[in-house]
């Protein structure tokens, strides 16, 4: 009995069966404590929760503020299993429109560190509004293993679904982009058509105001002075130097280079064009520098750097002027004297002829270049306003006959279609063009519209170059309107003025003495026009006043 018993009381205990089946007997017994295995642990996502709004207003609104959209992400991370939330960042008034936000460069820095396994916003406009930085910065989360969700868009980049729909959404994102910046182009275009800048760093001397350029003083004066001083030099370090002398400096307050004064030189934009792509377009903006001026300009810098420079550039008559006693070049000559003022120079136009062989070769001598200015402008002026005397000269040029072995032959009609109204019109578009100007730009414009003039002590000739200059609306308006009757032909009045411009109008268009854009050289042969008067100086400038607009108050005229 004591061995049955002890053999009971040391006998294994058979376990009973389970559930799921019996036990047999041949089957090896596991331990009570090692009886069943535990599971592997799962992975949990540790998720940046991202909040945004706009403005500091849309802070202080309750549901629209961070901490509303904290609490909507929070409850989505807490009814996933594998979430848990690693940090909150949060950018109260800070615009989506960039990245340039404290929360977000946090955000990162973290998924660079390795800390963060998952972006959750409450859309996606919280963490980008820019389609350009939202296809970086999922490319960037791509490449440290992190995955986005937005939380009321279930936009959830983990999952096959997700990344289609965000493929499917960048692409659109794209379409957008290349659509935006296609509608900004034409706009661009449209604006440079219509002579608009269209933006970006605006021109030394000019500033930009409500979207249009206007002058900047006193910049605009130092873009001129550097076109007047390199036809005076032919030298860019020259310019260089009179500006750093002068103390002018660009717009950083550092000394101009080279370069940038070669870009002015060279810019269209400055006689009041718009270049876009290589195009030139007129524009609005004021013009700093005349075309007369610029193109003078460009061909001196196409010309090699050796060819001699210019002396007295300011000169209109320099280089056109004759002796009308023997025919020689009149060149420029110049006295130094001392005045209140300093030492100042007094130019003279000189016969040729005289300067080779003594004073006595020619009675012409010379002529003060002040004086003779005075004398051309005044008769030129005064001839504008007489009708008569347009008449007549119109009428001795289209019935002109030359005289060939005894027999009257008739020229051919080069003045056919000149009338009194077309010359006048012309005279009045030349003086009022170079009242406008001075200096070098009236010299440039002065010798456009006067091919030659022929000097003598009884008489001047010039040589007027019709179809110069443009002739518009106001510059046939010289006399006020109310005081301006004597100036009409005969038996028509203001209804036959009309008449005669639209007749005018319609032989421009024909090419019939049609100057080009802006005032250009015409396109066909010239007609020359010569105008003779008697050397006597009048005050007919100082008998009439300019006005704003260039017209001339009628007075008394006086001559000496």
């Amino acid at each position: 009995m004591k061995n049955s018993t002890a053999l009971k009381t040391f006998a294994p205990e058979i376990p009973k069966p389970s559930k799921a089946g019996k036990t047999f007997a041949h089957e090896k017994q596991r331990p009570f404590f090692n009886n069943s295995v535990s599971p592997e642990k799962k992975k949990v996502f540790r998720c940046a929760v991202y909040t945004r709004v706009s403005t500091d207003m849309q802070a202080e609104v309750e549901f629209n503020s961070c901490e509303a959209q904290e609490d909507r992400i929070k409850s989505f991370v807490s009814s996933q299993e594998e979430f848990e939330v690693f940090k909150v960042y949060s950018d109260p008034g800070y615009t989506g429109a960039n990245l340039n936000r404290p929360g977000f460069q946090q955000i990162i820095n973290d998924i660079r560190a390795g800390l963060i396994d998952m972006v959750v916003t409450y859309k996606i406009d919280r963490l980008t509004r820019s389609p350009r930085d939202f296809y970086q910065l999922i490319e960037f989360f791509e490449q440290h293993n992190v995955s986005f969700i937005s939380v009321t868009e279930r936009f959830d980049t983990s999952t096959p679904s997700g990344r289609l729909l965000r493929n499917i959404m960048l692409t659109f994102a794209q379409f957008e982009r290349e659509l935006a910046s296609e509608r900004v182009r034409d706009k661009v275009i449209q604006r440079v058509k219509r002579g608009h800048y269209y933006g970006g760093h605006p021109p030394y001397g000019y500033k930009p105001v409500k979207k249009a350029l206007v002058f900047d003083p006193p910049r605009d004066r130092h873009v001129k002075l550097i076109f007047d001083t390199y036809v005076k030099t032919r030298s860019i370090r020259a310019i260089m130097r009179l500006l750093t002398k002068r103390k002018i400096y660009s717009r950083k307050g550092k000394p101009f280079v080279d370069s940038s004064i070669y870009s002015m030189l060279t810019h269209p934009i400055y006689t009041g064009k718009i270049v876009h792509k290589g195009k030139i377009y007129p524009g609005f903006h004021p013009v700093i520098i005349s075309e007369e001026l610029f193109n003078h300009v460009q061909k001196l810098m196409k010309e090699t750097p050796r060819f001699h420079k210019e002396n007295h550039p300011h000169l209109p008559f320099a280089g056109i002027i004759k002796c009308g006693e023997c025919g020689s070049t009149m060149s420029v000559a110049f006295a130094s004297k001392l005045n209140k003022e300093g030492k100042r120079k007094y130019y003279y136009y000189r016969c040729s002829k005289v300067g080779r062989e003594g004073v006595e070769a020619c009675g012409t001598k010379q002529i003060s270049a002040e004086r003779l200015h005075e004398t051309v402008y005044n008769n030129l002026l005064r001839i504008s306003l007489d009708t008569e005397y347009i008449k007549n000269l119109v009428f001795s040029l289209q019935n002109q006959t030359a005289h060939t072995r005894g027999k009257c032959v008739e020229l051919p009609h080069l003045y056919k279609d000149l009338t009194p109204q077309k010359l006048q019109n012309h005279l009045k578009a030349f003086i009022k063009t170079c009242a406008r100007k001075n200096g070098i730009e009236k010299a440039l414009l002065v010798r456009k519209g006067i091919k030659t003039i022929r000097y003598s002590k009884k008489s001047i000739g010039v040589d007027f170059v019709l179809g110069s200059f443009s002739v518009d609306q106001s510059a046939s308006e010289f006399v006020h309107p109310a005081q301006g009757s004597e100036l009409r032909s005969e038996g028509g009045g203001a209804a036959q003025n009309r008449k005669d411009s639209n007749q005018f109008n319609q032989l421009e268009s024909q090419g019939q003495f049609a100057p080009i854009e802006n005032g250009g050289i015409s396109k066909i042969r010239k007609t020359f026009i010569p105008i003779v008067f008697p050397n006597i100086q009048h005050n007919i400038w100082k008998n009439y006043n300019m006005t704003g607009q260039y017209h001339l108050r009628q007075t008394k005229l006086s001559t000496d």
